[in-house]
């Protein structure tokens, strides 16, 4: 049966086409590299106790800033600001995690782990 499509079946002992191989992993390198860098700019917000707390990272998730409302500042309960502290860290490093999903996802094509094993 003659193949309708430009994308021929591999038929056993056929070696398969190396310079496209090697053409899709550059591809996949440079647009791994550009998700990189996309992530790196990107800034993600967590907040928590009604945004009392807030705290600002990449999306490679290095925190670049952490604000503090006044009214979270009670030295009477300093457990309570502790605990929103960590909420915002987590919310952050939540929302870092999905961009990162979101951006790597569509490099990576289900491959399993980055670059499918080509050391990408």
């Amino acid at each position: 049966m003659e193949p309708t499509s430009g994308n021929l079946p591999e038929m056993p002992g056929q070696m398969p086409d190396m310079s496209a191989i090697l053409e899709q992993a550059q591809k996949m390198q440079e647009d791994l590299a550009k998700a990189q860098q996309e992530l790196a700019e990107a800034q993600v917000e967590g907040s928590a106790g009604g945004e009392l707390v807030k705290v600002t990272m990449t999306g490679t998730g290095e925190v670049t800033a952490v604000n503090l409302d006044a009214k979270a500042v009670d030295p009477e309960d300093v457990e309570s600001l502790q605990d929103l502290i960590v909420a915002a860290f987590r919310d952050a490093a939540r929302k870092s995690n999905e961009l990162t999903q979101q951006k790597m996802g569509g490099v990576t094509g289900g491959l399993g782990g980055l670059g499918g094993g080509l050391g990408l």
